[in-house]
């Protein structure tokens, strides 16, 4: 997520670089771990919504983030994404209380499918217990489907734990997409029959992780695999959001990409050098930004 010098959401930007997503066959899942989206208040995610469908970016691209703490939020958020005929809503747990039960957890999602009350819906769970602290069970997942199966259609495991996203994968869940959280994972879920994966370095890195994704049969494949991980863990040696940030800042010349919101901190000038420095020795670019 761009921000202007006093921190507010830039559109402009945001706009401009969906569209040099989208130009990369890449979706959308604004509103996610890397877009800053718990230092965003609904009514900001909403307007932002608002402004990509009238920039004339397509909502089936998009998969915005809706689960927050507050189930209103929650709901007020999601029902949004909803009318607009977003393809899908990537939902968080409600991530502040820990140690949950998977009843609480299952109430939690029917409350908010059950609010919501539109066939639009179509829920994507969001799995990423290193963050959230709160995890989503084979068994949760199976009695979602069960109860709501044309609107909890699919997943996102930012486990990092292979062995998790693979029992999904194995789970044989009838039109249940289960996508890895990284890149890192993309060819062996899609050996596995996933559906891809939605990461964070496909912010500066679509093109790339497309190609494997549309090529994954290909005798290639293991090394454009390999390719992937060597650019991501160039990446992962900084904070990922400001690393990311300045990445597009670097590629696009635009200092303000810089900017994250407090009590994130950008890169410092020495990092962002060694950043640079490390990406020239992998012949990384973001053509066309």
């Amino acid at each position: 997520m761009p921000f202007a010098h006093d921190l507010r959401a830039d559109a402009g930007r945001l706009i401009r670089q969906c569209r040099w997503l989208l130009a990369q066959n890449v979706g959308l899942a604004i509103f996610g771990t890397n877009s800053e989206a718990n230092s965003l208040s609904v009514d900001e995610k909403i307007d932002l919504l608002d402004q990509l469908i009238d920039a004339g970016i397509d909502s089936s691209a998009m998969m915005p983030g809706t689960g927050l703490c507050a189930l209103p939020d929650t709901v007020r958020l999601t029902a949004h994404a909803a009318k607009l005929r977003c393809g899908g809503t990537l939902m968080l747990p409600p991530f502040y209380y820990k140690g949950v039960s998977d009843e609480g957890l299952y109430r939690s999602y029917a409350e908010v499918i059950e609010r919501v009350g539109d066939d639009r819906l179509h829920i994507y769970l969001y799995h990423i217990p290193p963050i959230s602290q709160v995890g989503i069970s084979i068994g949760l997942i199976e009695r979602l489907i069960k109860a709501y199966p044309s609107t909890v259609v699919g997943i996102k495991d930012s486990s990092g734990d292979w062995s998790n996203t693979k029992a999904m994968l194995d789970a044989g869940w009838d039109d249940f997409r289960v996508f890895a959280g990284s890149e890192d994972f993309l060819l062996e879920t899609m050996r596995n029959k996933g559906a891809g994966c939605i990461s964070a370095t496909a912010n500066v890195n679509p093109a790339a992780i497309y190609d494997l994704f549309a090529n994954w049969q290909s005798p290639a494949a293991q090394g454009a695999q390999l390719a992937l991980v060597k650019l991501r863990r160039c990446v992962q040696q900084f904070p990922m959001i400001p690393a990311l940030k300045a990445i597009v800042a670097k590629f696009s010349e635009d200092e303000n990409w810089l900017r994250v919101r407090p009590p994130l901190v950008s890169l410092s000038a020495a990092d962002c050098e060694t950043l640079a420095a490390n990406l020239s020795t992998l012949d990384f670019d973001m053509a066309g930004l």
